[in-house]
């Protein structure tokens, strides 16, 4: 299946983030001209300059992805200097903004909902009033395992992450005559701090919850996005894909699980155990 994206135009939220600027420097690296949007000018310059020294095309898209008039000046800005928009992928987002429910307030419950859920409506909305004009486009999101599945400590991330998952649904159902493709992906537990910051024991600790036995990065993540914007996933539309090691398909992790990882049996030279790290942490 041809996965190329040579002609094509993107434009990536969030593009400075780890999950982000992977995703840009993928679709980049697949032929598509790049839009690297994000809050912090600097960061994404800097994802801009990787992607131009690797031969690729790309150029800063700096601001807010929750303020409608930033939006449009992106998306126009965008549509202007590369002669179009085929593809927005949505990764901007807060995280770690961790409240219990009775220590909430309208101020955190407004601010993670205006940047994970309003940006996605407004990059979403300005870039499909160009999409169904050309009559093609593909618009993907980044979910999260709490849209289905709760987090302690993140009523408003886990809401806004199934808000995601019910517009991916809904936008499909609108946008699909027109020839656009709504689709989302659900990372599972992905390391996106900078090398060295979180340690080798707190990412095996993490990683013995994950079936394929490790936390992800965000390149496990960039090829599935690639995919679903690439004319091989044409017939793909309205779903949420999961890329999180298996983490959604199991009801309990295994240090509780009732058959847990000691009593898996040796393989040859391979033991498994509780306790053991993958080998590439």
């Amino acid at each position: 299946m041809d996965q190329s994206l040579n002609g094509k135009v993107a434009v990536v939220t969030g593009g400075a983030g780890g999950i982000g600027s992977a995703v840009a420097r993928r679709l980049a690296a697949l032929g598509s001209r790049v839009a690297v949007n994000d809050v912090d000018e600097a960061r994404a310059a800097n994802v801009v300059d990787q992607i131009t020294q690797d031969g690729g095309t790309a150029r800063v898209a700096a601001g807010d992805a929750s303020d409608a008039a930033t939006v449009q000046e992106m998306i126009d800005g965008t549509i202007d200097a590369f002669g179009g928009l085929d593809i927005l992928v949505n990764t901007a987002g807060l995280i770690g903004q961790v409240r219990h429910f009775l220590d909430a307030d309208e101020e955190w419950w407004d601010r993670v909902l205006r940047v994970n859920l309003r940006s996605v409506f407004l990059c979403s909305h300005a870039a499909a009033c160009h999409m169904v004009r050309q009559g093609s486009g593909v618009i993907i999101s980044t979910s999260s395992g709490g849209a289905t599945r709760a987090h302690r400590g993140e009523v408003a991330y886990d809401a806004s992450k199934g808000g995601i998952e019910a517009m991916t649904r809904a936008m499909a159902l609108d946008l699909g005559p027109y020839g656009v493709r709504v689709n989302a992906v659900s990372p599972g537990s992905i390391n996106v701090a900078p090398p060295g910051a979180v340690s080798e024991q707190v990412l095996a600790e993490r990683g013995r919850t994950v079936p394929l036995g490790r936390v992800g990065t965000p390149e496990d993540l960039a090829d599935t996005y690639a995919f679903l914007v690439s004319d091989a996933a044409w017939y793909i539309t309205g779903v949420v894909v999961p890329v999180d090691g298996g983490m959604l398909a199991q009801q309990r992790p295994p240090q509780v699980d009732i058959f847990g990882l000691d009593k898996y049996p040796e393989v040859g030279h391979l033991s498994i155990a509780p306790a053991a790290a993958h080998e590439d942490l």
